[in-house]
């Protein structure tokens, strides 16, 4: 189940919510009374092409082949009583918005498809149906239930404790959202419905809507008939939780649809992780645990420009990643991850600390430190991407536990005690070769 895979993936979340809890059936109520009360909502009737799978409305110059253009199957609705949201009431106040705050809908590519859309013109929506009784029944008139989206996007506010506003509550802590991240399948009900439903009932907008893309395998698109399904837990099986996320956050630019191939994943894993990432520390670890009495190194000697120049490209890292994660652009913060780690690597290169043990044990003592000290801004900002690798790191470089939050990373007294103890080294991660690994994935 997807509550399972979120512990199996390490994934940690604060709710998870379903729309048959009798807590969000008050509040989806609550939301609609609020729209009549308003005037937003009417009584009228329907009959249209409409998508099961979709559960969406489709007008006919919006079918492709008689089908969705999301390739769904369409049953014609016979003409059946409804309520309707003014929808076309929306319209220019929408666009209006869309212009003022350019940053609330992205990648730009989709924002583009929206305001196009939009433009398009806006018919007024059918919120409500008589001929099934599974959902929320409409306040006042059980002969019709809500229409899907009206119920599934109050769960956002359903969340948080809504129509509970008072000051202090979640609603007041967390509402508006800074940011919902969905399928760009469903784009329009978040970037047109929605932020309408909200302004017709006088509630602030989410702040940012991020539509991401699809996972194709191999070239082809992911399906059941074509028998190229991929299994998470067969994944994790095969790689291991951290690989398995660290391909997925790094491999596309988050927004755009990826490819997946286990070749692919196989060589990022073995050239980021296992060959640069894993080796650095394998080799750091190693020369400080064998050289300095199994302990950071007691003394350093004065920093040389190179040393200087390292240590501040490591504490740009957070300001670096910080913009990546602002704008939802994972991959450029794995970007600087792993161009840390190229650096780290080429400066151990040269500077070569196991020569200066035979001829300058001060200056192997000092690139060992730096080395130490960048590693411990890696692991720390490794961590919201492979939690359990980034501490295994931090682990042997001997970082306490309450010092490995973002905030620590500038802190003077937080950098790598001189002396302080630290762990025997060990391989974080492994190397795969390529047949066993993709033969263990299709088996």
């Amino acid at each position: 189940s997807f509550r399972d895979l979120l512990g199996l993936m390490n994934i940690s979340n604060d709710e998870f919510i379903r729309t048959t809890e009798p807590h969000h059936k008050e509040a989806v109520q609550h939301f609609w009374k609020q729209l009549m009360d308003n005037g937003a909502i009417y009584l009228g009737s329907y009959e249209g092409w409409y998508s099961v799978r979709d559960e969406c409305y489709y007008n006919e110059s919006e079918l492709v082949d008689g089908k969705a253009p999301t390739g769904a199957e369409v049953q014609w609705l016979k003409k059946e009583d409804s309520y309707f949201f003014k929808l076309s009431d929306y319209q220019d106040k929408l666009l209006e918005y869309y212009e003022s705050h350019p940053d609330f809908i992205a990648p730009d590519s989709r924002r583009n498809e929206v305001i196009s859309f939009v433009k398009g013109g806006l018919r007024d929506l059918s919120i409500s149906r008589t001929t099934f009784d599974w959902g929320v029944p409409v306040p006042g008139d059980d002969e019709h239930v809500m229409y899907v989206w009206i119920d599934a996007l109050t769960n956002y506010m359903s969340a948080l404790g809504y129509p509970n506003m008072e000051e202090g509550s979640n609603f007041d802590k967390f509402w508006p959202a800074s940011l919902h991240v969905v399928g760009k399948d469903i784009l329009r009900f978040h970037a047109v419905y929605w932020p309408a439903f909200l302004l017709a009932a006088g509630l602030p907008l989410p702040k940012r809507i991020f539509a991401h893309g699809w996972w194709t395998k191999d070239g082809e698109k992911i399906s059941k008939s074509l028998g190229n399904v991929i299994d998470p837990v067969e994944l994790i099986d095969t790689y291991g939780v951290d690989p398995t996320r660290f391909f997925l956050m790094s491999e596309v630019h988050f927004g755009s649809d990826g490819d997946f191939s286990n070749e692919k994943m196989i060589y990022k894993v073995n050239a980021n992780l296992s060959n640069e990432l894993g080796n650095l520390n394998q080799r750091v670890m190693t020369l400080v645990f064998k050289n300095c009495n199994k302990a950071a190194p007691a003394e350093i000697g004065t920093l040389t420009e190179e040393d200087e120049a390292l240590l501040a490209t490591a504490a740009s890292l957070r300001e670096l990643t910080g913009e990546a994660i602002a704008t939802q652009s994972i991959d450029k913060y794995v970007q600087s991850m792993v161009s840390m780690v190229w650096d780290a690597n080429k400066y151990i290169d040269v500077q070569a600390p196991w020569v200066l043990k035979k001829t300058d044990t001060e200056r192997m003592n000092t690139v060992l430190y730096v080395l130490m000290e960048v590693m411990r801004h890696v692991g720390v900002l490794y961590q919201p991407l492979m939690p359990t690798s980034s501490n295994v790191i931090l682990d042997q470089l001997g970082v306490p536990a309450d010092e490995r939050e973002f905030e620590h990373l500038g802190k003077e007294e937080c950098k790598i005690l001189l002396g302080r103890e630290v762990s025997k080294p060990f391989a974080v991660f492994p190397r795969f070769e390529v047949p066993t690994a993709v033969e263990a994935v299709k088996a």
